[in-house]
């Protein structure tokens, strides 16, 4: 087994906004949904199964937690949470938090509208409230 690595798809479409015990938190360049990508840091892992037990309780726990800081931070009215990896085959969990006004409601939010990335000065807010909320 190698040193985990992000592959590079996350890291052109993301934004690091910080790390929990597990998970590396990955913000989504898109500024049309509150949109978080967790990816747990343990090298060469494509689905949950391959994860120990411990390391599954504590994914899924931060993925709850994420997901209700998302959601408070943005005041969603619904919770997104999935994990495909068809493009992306390293294990990567979506949480977003959606609003029945936002670009692809009520559908999912993948190749609906291209993304519209976070101007510099709309970056650093985001970046900084959720790095306040997620590690505070």
């Amino acid at each position: 087994m190698g040193a985990f690595s992000l592959h590079p798809q996350l890291a052109a479409d993301t934004i690091e906004v910080g790390s929990h015990n597990l998970c590396k938190v990955l913000l989504m360049n898109d500024q049309q949904y509150p949109w978080l990508v967790l990816v747990p840091q343990r090298p060469d892992i494509r689905e949950v199964y391959q994860l120990s037990d411990n390391d599954q309780r504590l994914l899924w726990q931060e993925v709850t937690d994420t997901g209700k800081a998302l959601m408070d931070l943005h005041q969603g009215f619904k919770l997104n949470i999935g994990a495909l990896g068809n493009m992306v085959p390293q294990l990567h969990i979506h949480v977003i938090a959606r609003q029945t006004d936002d670009a692809a409601w009520p559908g999912p939010v993948w190749g609906v509208k291209s993304a519209q990335p976070y101007s510099a000065e709309a970056l650093a807010i985001e970046l900084k409230r959720l790095q306040t909320t997620l590690f505070n």
